[in-house]
């Protein structure tokens, strides 16, 4: 598995156990993900780059967030509404424009 997908995995997997309050201390959780301390520190660092606002609760004796959030990482679409038409061009940029006079939405390519 490449570098990139396993930081992935390991963030959503810590996002759970977060959600659910079952991360415990540093150790407890580097042993619940196998991966060592300094691994989880570092994804943890991650995550707080990403504006994750993660702390640990000293009363809980577990990490926690500060606020309510939610994760999410990937590819999503959407559907397209009224006359907005989506323009792909040839280095596979993509962008929404909306074009005057389309009764629905269509596709064009632009070169």
């Amino acid at each position: 598995m490449r570098k990139i997908e396993r930081h992935i995995e390991l963030i959503e997997h810590l996002d759970r156990l977060i959600y659910l309050g079952e991360t415990g201390t540093s150790d407890q959780l580097a042993e619940k993900l196998e991966i060592s301390k300094g691994s989880l520190f570092q994804i943890i660092k991650i995550m707080k780059e990403l504006k994750a606002p993660i702390v640990f609760d000293i009363k809980l004796q577990s990490f926690v967030y500060e606020e309510h959030i939610n994760f999410s990482f990937g590819f999503y679409t959407r559907n397209l509404c009224g006359e907005e038409v989506l323009e792909v061009s040839s280095c596979g940029m993509q962008s929404i424009v909306t074009p005057i006079e389309f009764k629905y939405p269509s596709l064009r390519i632009v070169e």
